[in-house]
């Protein structure tokens, strides 16, 4: 007997969903709040390269929206640290997205808020004008972590140069059992830094498998039984 497929993630998790769908943000999104002293706040940058594409507007089939379609989709992040659950068709303004995150063998739930869409046609920088798109979110009550983290996809209209960026602000957040607050206090800046760079480097290679397109029937291995 054939097994049925599992029910999508989102179904899964459908009631953790609904709870995050009320959920508050879990500290004080005023920038002052942020840049007070010794609050305990970090600010990083992460940044890579993607494929280049000629001068002007981003193309359909480049590497701009190849990796905003990745971006979209929250397929970037190393499934062996986060999983991201949302329900298909809901806007993403305000989207409520379960972080499924794995950390020191054991698995967790965390709900965080899409904020910050942005999508211009032209932004001026010092390194010229770029097309820019990305959001970012904040993390809800249960987090265990405070604070925000954006994605963007940068074209340099005058270069081609396409880049895919990461900002965040975060710091601790109220962790009540003991031995997950010992775990995240000694891990939590290493997995922090983990995420990202892995992200970086997913998301590099999604595009460019989206640039080469499926495997042709000259290309597929071939199964030798």
């Amino acid at each position: 007997m054939v097994k049925p497929a599992p029910a999508p993630l989102w179904e899964q998790y459908r009631t953790q969903l609904a709870a995050y769908a009320t959920t508050k943000v879990n500290y004080d999104v005023r920038p002052q709040a942020q840049d007070a002293p010794a609050t305990g706040w970090r600010r990083d940058d992460y940044a890579t390269d993607l494929p280049p594409e000629p001068p002007g507007p981003a193309q359909p089939s480049g590497a701009f929206a190849a990796a905003v379609e990745v971006l979209r989709n929250y397929t970037f992040p190393p499934p062996n640290l986060i999983t991201g659950i949302f329900a298909p068709g809901q806007p993403l303004e305000n989207r409520v997205m379960l972080l499924r995150a794995q950390f020191l063998g054991f698995r967790f739930l965390f709900g965080v808020r899409v904020v910050d869409v942005v999508d211009e046609a032209s932004r001026a920088t010092a390194a010229g004008p770029e097309q820019v798109w990305g959001y970012g979110y904040r993390t809800l009550e249960g987090h265990f972590e405070r604070g925000q983290i954006n994605f963007a996809i940068h074209k340099n209209l005058t270069t081609g140069a396409v880049q895919f960026r990461i900002h965040a602000v975060s710091q601790k957040g109220t962790i009540r059992n003991p031995f997950y607050w010992l775990g995240f206090r000694l891990f939590g800046r290493l997995l922090q830094r983990r995420f990202a760079r892995q992200s970086l480097v997913r998301m590099h290679r999604l595009v460019v498998e989206a640039l080469a397109g499926p495997p042709t029937a000259q290309t597929k291995p071939i199964a030798v039984g």
